[in-house]
């Protein structure tokens, strides 16, 4: 099994259970964000965020910073909009405002209230196109990677937020062949330092 990611490319398959959608005039559209998120510097630090799902109506929420593919993992009570945005809005105060410019989301329902989150969190939030999984490639291969510690199918709900960060650290602490061999963690140690 290779554990040191894939690259990024348009052949995910889409996502078949995902019937609920944010409309295109209901958020900012991918193809609104700035040239330089796309360009991975270290003084971009956008975020690629996502919520998984597991048995019983269990979520987490997942958020990876698209330069160093740092990953963050977030117990979500639930997979409506008020519970995602809570959630996400309590993590988001745990980061420097200057970590976190920007997430960018698949139009699941589960951030329709994204404007509360945007204005809570001082953070631009951007929609990927429909059934476009590679515009959020980071995340969607951590999350792969993820499966390995939270496999498909299993209670979500039974992780204390203690477990949940623990596994991230453990991704984080992974060396990644995209990064050279970096970790997560040191990459994103140069973010940190760099606004420092």
């Amino acid at each position: 099994m290779n554990t040191l990611g894939q690259k990024n490319n348009p052949s995910f398959p889409a996502r078949q259970h995902q019937t609920e959608w944010i409309g295109p005039d209901q958020g900012c559209d991918i193809h609104q964000r700035e040239t330089s998120v796309c360009r991975r510097s270290c003084r971009s630090r956008h975020w690629e965020g996502d919520l998984i799902g597991g048995s019983r109506n269990s979520y987490i929420a997942t958020l990876v910073e698209r330069h160093s593919r740092y990953m963050m993992l977030i117990k979500v009570a639930n997979k409506d909009s008020e519970s995602v945005v809570s959630a996400l809005i309590r993590q988001s105060q745990k980061l420097p405002a200057e970590l976190y410019p920007s997430l960018t989301w698949d139009r699941g329902k589960e951030l329709a209230d994204h404007q509360r989150l945007a204005i809570a969190a001082d953070v631009e939030i951007y929609f990927c196109d429909p059934r476009s999984l590679w515009q959020r490639g980071s995340n969607e291969n951590t999350n792969r990677l993820l499966r390995q510690y939270l496999p498909r199918g299993t209670d979500l709900s039974v992780h204390s937020q203690a477990k949940l960060s623990a596994i991230a650290r453990q991704l984080n602490e992974r060396p990644r062949k995209t990064l050279l061999y970096q970790t997560p963690a040191e990459r994103f140690a140069e973010c940190v330092a760099a606004i420092s």
